[in-house]
């Protein structure tokens, strides 16, 4: 069952305040009573339904008592009714400038007072109606809100994991194939960076970076398919085993095709394009200069200078140095100009990355001589 409504009623007059009590219980409403408008305003709170306000009262008056009100962020559309004796065009003005809703004239009629408190108290239930809606919206906006965020969170953490294991694989594959090459991961990790740092200092956008660098290390994954015979041979390779050898980049560009990644389709391009050779005489397709694929011509870069100091089979380490020096002499015949200027330009940050992924940083397999590269 509803609780009567309850109206405050503020006059500095007793006999007024009796009256208006006992009219308002006549009419099923009950009532709370204040002097002035001090106490009108302590009094005042959010089970207050409308506030009956005289304006003429001694210290702060009904205009001012008003204003208070409206001013209060809680209780500021609570309906005010003005009780006046006042009956001028510009009191009245100047009470709805301080926000009064109605208005009764004394000596109070009950009929008027039940038209006015009724219609004002059907407007406040409609009001708080419409609070009570904005406020269930909130909370659902809310409740919504933090749903969406946490199943966008979900999502994202999905997301990388899946990446993660994607780049996990990727990685693998690279390393089975530099384990039958009987090199080791440090060679791969040296290979991402240096083509890493190319990128950048070409400037090409910071995603298409971070790919090429994950895509690099797929350079060599066509040595899956090369007998071991041929890969691990000491000496010089014959005519027709150099044949085999080179079919490395076709068969990693068979591995990797037809892939909807777009990380394995950037590896393809590299796997295939790596050992083309800026004046033509390259394999597997004989490219010259910018024919041959960007991603392609910085691998070549990084994945020379790393062959170079890198212990073989066939041959020993070179030094840095000796190793800068051969790209020299190969800048513009077997490799993009532009590029080996670049990388020469940055020769302490290549020794850096040399020494920070040096053979003897990474955890050796004692069988491949390989590690899960990080």
């Amino acid at each position: 069952m509803q609780q009567p409504r309850r109206i405050l009623v503020v006059d500095d007059e007793e006999p007024n305040r009796e009256l208006l009590e006992a009219l308002l219980a006549s009419l099923g409403y009950r009532t709370q009573m204040a002097r002035d408008g001090a106490e009108a305003l302590a009094k005042l709170d959010r089970g207050v339904d409308l506030v009956l306000l005289d304006v003429m009262m001694p210290d702060v008056d009904g205009f001012e008592v008003m204003r208070r009100i409206r001013a209060h962020e809680q209780y500021g559309d609570v309906p005010v009714v003005m009780v006046t004796a006042l009956t001028s065009r510009e009191d009245r003005l100047r009470a709805v400038v301080a926000g009064a809703n109605d208005f009764v004239t004394k000596p109070i009629d009950r009929v008027e007072l039940q038209v006015r408190v009724a219609s004002l108290l059907r407007m406040k239930d409609a009001q708080d109606q419409v609070k009570r809606h904005k406020d269930e919206l909130e909370v659902l906006v809310q409740n919504r809100t933090a749903a969406l965020r946490k199943a966008l969170s979900k999502m994202a953490e999905a997301r990388r994991r899946t990446h993660e294991a994607h780049l996990d694989t990727i990685y693998r594959l690279a390393i089975a194939a530099e384990c039958k090459d009987g090199d080791t991961g440090a060679h791969i990790l040296r290979v991402r960076r240096f083509t890493a740092l190319l990128a950048g200092e070409l400037q090409l956008p910071e995603e298409e970076v971070e790919m090429v660098s994950h895509a690099a290390a797929m350079h060599d994954v066509g040595k899956i398919g090369i007998p071991d015979s041929i890969l691990r041979k000491p000496g010089s390779l014959d005519p027709e085993e150099w044949h085999v050898m080179k079919r490395h980049t076709t068969i990693g560009g068979q591995i990797l095709s037809g892939s909807s990644s777009e990380l394995l389709r950037m590896g393809e391009i590299i796997a295939v394009s790596h050992h083309e050779k800026w004046d033509g005489s390259g394999y597997p397709h004989g490219l010259k200069g910018d024919r041959i694929p960007l991603w392609g011509r910085m691998c070549a870069v990084a994945d020379v200078f790393d062959a170079l100091v890198s212990d073989r089979v066939y041959r020993k380490r070179l030094t840095n140095e000796e190793a800068f020096q051969i790209l020299r002499q190969n800048r513009g015949t077997h490799l993009d100009p532009e590029l080996v200027g670049l990388f020469l330009d940055h020769e302490d940050e290549v020794n850096t990355i040399r020494q920070e992924h040096s053979d003897t940083s990474v955890a050796v397999d004692p069988e491949c001589r390989l590690a899960v590269i990080p």
